[in-house]
């Protein structure tokens, strides 16, 4: 049994990782951090006795995405689960935030995903097995001021994967794809995306354990945590001013520099949340 991860050099992907080592699956993972990911293969290897393949890459290339699953496909044939965890964020002001930035946040937060999804589904619809589970934030179920960017590809996802996940229903298929939507975690997240958040962080290796549990009972939204099951509500429920207030930024500092002089409302202006 064969299961890909990417960004599986940290964070909540590495936890998956190590969920999925213990139940017995090798693990192609995938990530920039060369270094990282022979630590990975050390741990896995050493304690779960699996075989870990690592391959250093960014999925920002698109082309490379091809040429993964290409590899992929003729080394292992179909694998049995697909997690699609590669992402990071940016916080600032949509007209200041850098524009090249966000368009390879988009390309590693949507396209990237977008590309694995589509060429691994194909192979286990033929199949009529497997798992598909795509890392996606609470950030996608609300507006997300100074983080507008990072919310909208959070918001692709969760709609991409309910999307599949009816496709696969009408057809009666047994492939199964969930999507992960976690709050805050305690990860690298914050420091790329220069960010610190007002909620309590969770613990990621809880996450990836509670992740992989619903996985594999066809939960199709996983939410690990009361606190982000209330977020979800309130989402649902509330106006998107509200649930922008709700969503507040703890990064003051930045969060003043673009409220001063401003007649807007806070709860217009801020948002949280993290997936790494």
């Amino acid at each position: 049994m064969i299961a890909l991860v990417t960004g599986a050099s940290s964070g909540i992907g590495k936890d998956i990782a190590r969920e999925l080592a213990k139940r017995n699956y090798d693990i192609i993972a995938i990530a920039r951090n060369e270094e990282g990911l022979k630590e990975v293969k050390i741990e896995l290897e050493q304690k779960y006795h699996v075989k870990v393949d690592i391959r250093s890459m960014d999925l920002i290339d698109r082309d490379g995405c091809r040429k993964l699953y290409e590899d992929v496909q003729k080394q292992y044939g179909t694998i049995e689960i697909l997690v699609n965890n590669a992402g990071f964020g940016t916080c600032g002001e949509f007209t200041k935030t850098d524009l090249d930035k966000e368009l390879g946040m988009i390309d590693t937060n949507i396209a990237a995903l977008h590309i694995l999804t589509k060429l691994f589904l194909r192979d286990m619809v033929k199949e009529n097995k497997g798992h598909i589970l795509n890392v996606a934030s609470i950030a996608g179920f609300m507006p997300g001021p100074l983080m507008a960017t990072y919310y909208s590809t959070k918001a692709y996802v969760v709609r991409l994967t309910q999307s599949i996940r009816q496709e696969l229903f009408m057809k009666k298929s047994k492939v199964k794809i969930s999507c992960l939507c976690p709050g805050p975690v305690k990860t690298n997240f914050n420091k790329v995306a220069d960010v610190k958040f007002n909620l309590l962080e969770a613990d990621s290796q809880k996450v990836a354990k509670c992740a992989v549990n619903r996985m594999f009972r066809n939960r199709i939204l996983i939410f690990p945590g009361v606190f982000v099951w209330i977020g979800r509500l309130l989402a649902k429920i509330s106006p998107d001013q509200i649930s922008a207030f709700f969503a507040i930024l703890h990064k003051k500092e930045k969060f003043n520099s673009v409220a001063k002089g401003t007649h807007v409302a806070l709860g217009t202006l801020v948002s949280t949340t993290s997936v790494p």
